[in-house]
């Protein structure tokens, strides 16, 4: 059976929101640090502390938003810490991550520079753990105030004159858990007085997220939106793809076995169910569909890799995690009416990285570059689409072995992405493309895929993983017919 896709150019279903291409950037093992912090006098290239090569390659990618400093490190960091002569700076312990010194030479002063540097919107998580009113009150005023104040006046005599622009400001971080354990009726109480003096000053208005779920805690999404939807601008969810189990071992980054594959697929999928099911009940209090569902942590989580400290959460990236942010992509695409921003974790060094860092060595990973060939997505329109697949068999079990989205950029032309989940076979999939009959004659497209399962880019063979060019494709009449290797990843291009 041939998998067969319509697309239907002449149908609109709404804008996909380029912020669910976000990241996440914790202050946790090499991210911050070696990853994007490197310091003045470091022999590794850098403008002002910040290196070069890591910014010029996630300025490649376009960047929306960047999250930060957490994470579970948000709701204990204190963003006074952080700011002032560097040799001043208080230091402590990551308790969470490794018990590691954190110096603070990277605050709020830096992260903001990065945010300049990249060109991207930042998106800031306040402490609502072991912070208070005043602390987050006063951060706010510190970076966007125009006038004269206590924070202003401390912000322009550590060098910054003109407040910052902030758009995105998370009222605390996974409070059912390292944001504090709370019930979420105490929670939904807390997150009601801190936003209150979350303040709009002069013309820069804050869009405000509240802590949202951990996986299915439906009753918690409940409670927030009974208790708070009028006083929030997005809900956030959090969700891992965890082949194993969570405290027993996650399963390894490299060399999975048959069965951790189809697991992986599996499980990515199901973010489907959740959104649908979170959706739902947002949809009771809020059918205009205002707030946002702000999936502001999703991504691969495996065991780290051997000989590294466990807290830094280092692991190897490869066609499998791809092919998870591929598939997560296509179903963000498909609830683009509720969920606004996505951010994977993290950007570098941690988790499923866009980067890795050895030194002054850098490599892009696979996921790296499902980002940058699905870029086109970003603030696209979204077509109709219908998918009918094949199944993908292991065990008994079943799943369809085709993810397809499509949509029409700004210049006109329309990006269809598909996904081979299937870890072993080849397959065919046939695109009606309805409404393009007069286009049809300029197609171009490209293709990620391996040939082995655990296949990735190293600092001795950077480019194992890399796009090329798809050419495994024919036309008649207005049927595309693609050939997708396993494991692949593609994006065929018309106009």
């Amino acid at each position: 059976m041939t998998n067969k896709v319509v697309v239907n150019a002449d149908i609109e279903k709404g804008i996909i929101n380029k912020n669910i291409y976000g990241h996440f950037s914790e202050h946790l093992g090499r991210c911050i640090y070696e990853g994007f912090w490197v310091g003045e006098d470091s022999p590794i290239p850098n403008t002002n502390g910040i290196r070069n090569d890591v910014v010029a390659a996630l300025k490649n990618i376009d960047i929306p938003v960047l999250r930060w400093p957490g994470g579970c490190f948000a709701d204990e960091y204190h963003w006074k810490d952080g700011i002032g002569p560097r040799e001043s700076r208080k230091r402590m312990v990551n308790t969470h991550w490794g018990g590691v010194v954190e110096n603070n030479h990277f605050g709020t002063h830096e992260f903001m520079m990065l945010c300049d540097m990249l060109e991207t919107e930042p998106y800031i998580c306040g402490n609502v753990g072991s912070g208070t009113v005043q602390e987050m009150s006063e951060w706010v005023e510190y970076m966007t105030f125009d006038g004269e104040s206590p924070m202003a006046n401390w912000r322009q005599e550590n060098g910054r004159e003109k407040p910052w622009d902030l758009k995105y400001f998370g009222v605390g971080n996974e409070n059912w858990g390292c944001g504090g354990n709370m019930r979420p009726e105490y929670y939904a109480d807390l997150y009601r007085q801190y936003q209150t003096y979350v303040r709009n000053y002069g013309e820069n208005k804050i869009y405000k997220i509240a802590g949202g779920a951990n996986i299915d805690d439906y009753r918690w999404t409940e409670v927030l939106m009974r208790e708070a939807h009028w006083l929030m601008d997005g809900l956030s969810l959090h969700y891992y793809t965890i082949p194993g189990d969570f405290w027993k071992g996650k399963g390894a980054a490299l060399d999975p076995s048959e069965k951790e594959w189809f697991i992986t697929m599996k499980r990515a999928l199901h973010i489907d169910e959740l959104i649908t099911k979170h959706s739902t009940i947002m949809d009771k209090y809020d059918p205009e569909k205002r707030i946002g569902m702000i999936v502001d942590e999703w991504g691969t989580w495996f065991d780290v890799e051997p000989g590294t400290n466990p807290g830094f959460l280092y692991q190897q990236n490869t066609i499998r995690d791809a092919l998870v942010a591929g598939v997560h992509f296509h179903i963000f695409h498909d609830h683009s009416d509720r969920v606004q921003m996505a951010n994977i974790a993290q950007t570098v060094n941690v988790l499923q990285a866009m980067i890795l860092t050895e030194g002054e060595k850098m490599i892009l990973t696979p996921t790296y570059h499902v980002f940058e060939m699905f870029k086109v997505h970003q603030d696209a329109t979204k077509l109709d689409i219908d998918v009918k697949s094949n199944t993908y068999e292991l065990d008994g079990e079943e799943l369809p072995s085709v993810s397809a989205s499509a949509s029409r950029d700004k210049a006109g032309k329309v990006n269809i992405s598909l996904c081979n989940l299937n870890h072993k076979e080849e397959t065919e999939v046939k695109i009606q493309l309805r409404g393009l009959q007069d286009r049809i004659e300029k197609i171009s497209g490209r293709l990620l895929t391996a040939s082995e399962t655990n296949a990735h880019n190293t600092f001795d063979q950077p480019e194992n993983v890399k796009p090329e060019a798809l050419e495994s494709f024919t036309v008649e009449g207005d049927e595309l017919t693609v050939t997708l290797p396993a494991m692949a990843v593609a994006v065929v291009t018309i106009g």
